[in-house]
């Protein structure tokens, strides 16, 4: 499935220590030209649990009853983790949820520069 960046979708998410795996939501961040010409694409981790949050600038909070948090698909106010992100064979994504804003976007890549130390 070709995806496009600001793209919600769900994943069989591989904990970083191996022991399982969980499906869960995920955020496109890759760029578009290599979403349409690679297999592979790059996602940050979405996830409704608050105590994941814990206030970095390399995370963005996601507010469902907002238009723009009504757009993304999530069911439950959500983080995306800029600071946990994968690659993955995009054949492993079981559907599109929702997509972000322009406005989320930019958002995002503020946490992407704050992830990656990026000027």
């Amino acid at each position: 499935m070709k995806v496009k960046r600001g793209d919600v979708v769900m994943v069989n998410w591989i904990y970083s220590d191996q022991t399982g795996s969980k499906r869960r939501p995920a955020l496109v961040v890759q760029a578009d030209p290599f979403n349409q010409t690679l297999d592979d694409t790059i996602l940050a981790l979405i996830t409704g649990s608050a105590r994941r949050r814990v206030g970095a600038t390399t995370q963005l909070d996601i507010d469902i009853t907002t238009p723009d948090g009504q757009k993304t698909g999530l069911i439950f106010d959500s983080i995306v983790q800029c600071e946990n992100l994968v690659t993955i064979d995009q054949n492993l994504i079981y559907r599109i949820r929702g997509s972000f804003t322009t406005a989320l976007m930019q958002k995002i890549d503020a946490c992407l520069k704050a992830a990656l130390a990026l000027p």
